[in-house]
């Protein structure tokens, strides 16, 4: 009801897209905060390092500043492409401009349009390299690596803790 509500592209391949690309960052959030809620100490400061995380992403995926905006050594590289934000909303941008055409904003001429795919790599700066379908599949990747992270880090913790709480132990006497 929302894609249709806002004015979305129609379409069923399209509305289709948007429900994966919805579905994979919700997985995408989860899976991050799983990671998150096994390193930290506390429900509290799992929260509070969470979304920094999510904010540090989200400046980075290209929605808020353009990709060539990005100063360089950090926020760009690693950052920008670590970012699944980068993804889901390239993907989404491909999924609504391609095959698109809009009226330009130029004064020169009446009834000149501009294609959404000169929108995409002139206003948007999006990587045009792939297709969206690629953008889903680097977010189902990403998905799966952290899930493997995840389980990664719960066993190196299920072994470890009780050796620190050992030495603490010792340590105590």
């Amino acid at each position: 009801m929302l894609y249709y509500l806002t004015g979305l592209t129609k379409g069923p391949d399209r509305f289709a897209y948007f429900v994966v690309n919805l579905c994979m960052c919700t997985l995408l959030v989860e899976s991050m905060m799983m990671i998150i809620a096994v390193i930290v100490p506390d429900f509290l400061m799992g929260i509070i390092v969470g979304a920094g995380v999510q904010g540090v992403m989200m400046l980075n995926g290209g929605f808020f500043r353009l990709p060539n905006e990005l100063p360089k050594p950090v926020w760009k590289y690693p950052c920008y492409y670590i970012s699944f934000h980068k993804y889901a909303v390239q993907g989404f941008y491909k999924n609504e401009f391609i095959g698109q055409t809009f009226p330009s904003d130029q004064l020169v001429e009446k009834n000149v349009t501009i294609s959404g795919l000169r929108v995409l790599q002139e206003k948007l700066q999006v990587e045009m390299g792939y297709s969206k379908w690629v953008n889903i599949a680097i977010l189902c990747g990403m998905m799966v690596l952290y899930r493997v992270m995840f389980f990664a880090i719960v066993k190196i913790a299920e072994e470890v803790r009780p050796k620190l709480r050992g030495m603490r132990c010792k340590l105590c006497k």
